[in-house]
């Protein structure tokens, strides 16, 4: 069994510890002598792997990016129809994975220093286009493509406001209840039916 080196278990320590001190302080005000800390190493080994803070907080979005994109494409592989695709790409955003507080608050902050990075602006524009190319690659098996690409829009927009909502702890409580907003939003564009 070949032997794995520290180098990417420490990357992957600071990694968490940065979600960590993210999800907790609520914002991308942490130092990197803290995440070190969580992540139970030095400061300098922290620098030596990563450079400088937004070298680290560019990994830990890619990292978060990298989690997500797994897991859809694996939700993805076992949905046997487009609506099923459709249904697993919202279930994916808020699975227990991806729904926690900590990932919540990360995303909320890379949104805000998105603001003022273009290397986090680009990493959020890849996560755009994924999640719509996602979303269309059911909605184009049932409705017409320009329909199709304005419930996708829709959607993701659904998505990245109750993300935001739950990040601010003013809204939707749960995973369950952010999902049956959604698909029930779904339900009323794919079968034409208006909601009571």
């Amino acid at each position: 069994m070949p032997k794995i080196g520290m180098e990417p278990v420490r990357r992957k320590a600071l990694i968490d510890a940065t979600i960590s001190a993210i999800g907790e302080r609520g914002s991308l005000d942490v130092t990197m002598s803290e995440i070190a800390g969580r992540a139970g190493v030095s400061s300098a080994l922290a620098h030596h792997y990563f450079g400088a803070k937004d070298e680290l907080l560019f990994a830990t979005m890619r990292h978060i990016l990298a989690e997500l994109n797994i897991d859809t494409r694996r939700a993805l592989r076992l949905a046997m129809t487009p609506r099923q695709r459709v249904s697993a790409v919202v279930a994916v955003s808020f699975s227990d994975d991806q729904f926690q507080p900590q990932i919540i608050a990360a995303w909320l902050a890379f949104y805000v220093e998105a603001q003022k990075s273009s290397d986090l602006r680009r990493l959020l524009r890849i996560y755009a286009r994924r999640l719509h190319s996602n979303l269309m690659s059911g909605l184009t098996g049932i409705l017409p493509r320009a329909e199709a690409d304005r419930v996708a829009e829709a959607t993701a927009a659904l998505i990245d406001g109750l993300y935001i909502r739950r990040a601010l702890k003013d809204g939707v409580p749960n995973a369950q209840t952010a999902i049956e907003l959604i698909e029930d939003y779904l339900e009323t564009k794919l079968t034409g039916r208006s909601l009571p």
